[in-house]
């Protein structure tokens, strides 16, 4: 994460899903001077621990935690974004694509999380409800001429995507 923010010279990241605040301190890293990442967290248990970190970083005062869910923090913030992780719940994840889609900065860059499923997505047999969601997620994003995307199978799958101009 902080070498995609670090080569996008992303100054504005949004991340949905803050945890344990380890993906927000890593994007952190690789700021540019001036940048900033707000994070979007629904758990005020996740939120403090996230916060316990971030103060014990040399980045605290470049991340805020906004709390509360994150389709309304999204239109709240407004503007572009030039980074996006998403890596919250997953029944919200097309949701989140076609919010952010295009609020992508024209170079911006798009992450998605979790979109292999521990390879459950390629099993047509699940029909659990989570493997559903995420596979007409990819392909969705697959058909989208808006998009250009490319599938990393990186630990649980991450899916990049930027716009297409």
């Amino acid at each position: 994460m902080e070498q995609l923010v670090h080569a996008l010279q992303a100054k504005r990241v949004l991340e949905l899903g803050t945890y344990s605040g380890y993906s927000s301190l890593s994007m952190a890293a690789g700021l540019p001077e001036g940048g900033h990442i707000d994070t979007c967290e629904v758990s005020e248990q996740h939120a403090e621990v996230a916060r316990r970190y971030h103060a014990r970083s040399p980045y605290a005062d470049r991340i805020t935690i906004h709390m509360g869910p994150a389709l309304e923090t999204i239109e709240r913030l407004g503007g572009e974004w030039d980074f996006v992780f998403i890596d919250a719940d997953k029944e919200n994840y097309a949701n989140y694509y076609e919010a952010l889609l295009p609020r992508l900065a024209t170079t911006g860059l798009m992450a998605i999380d979790n979109t292999l499923w521990s390879g459950r997505v390629l099993d047509a047999g699940d029909d659990e409800e989570t493997t559903r969601t995420i596979r007409e997620l990819n392909d969705r994003i697959a058909a989208d001429e808006r998009a250009i995307a490319v599938q990393l199978t990186v630990r649980d799958g991450v899916t990049l995507i930027r716009r297409n101009s």
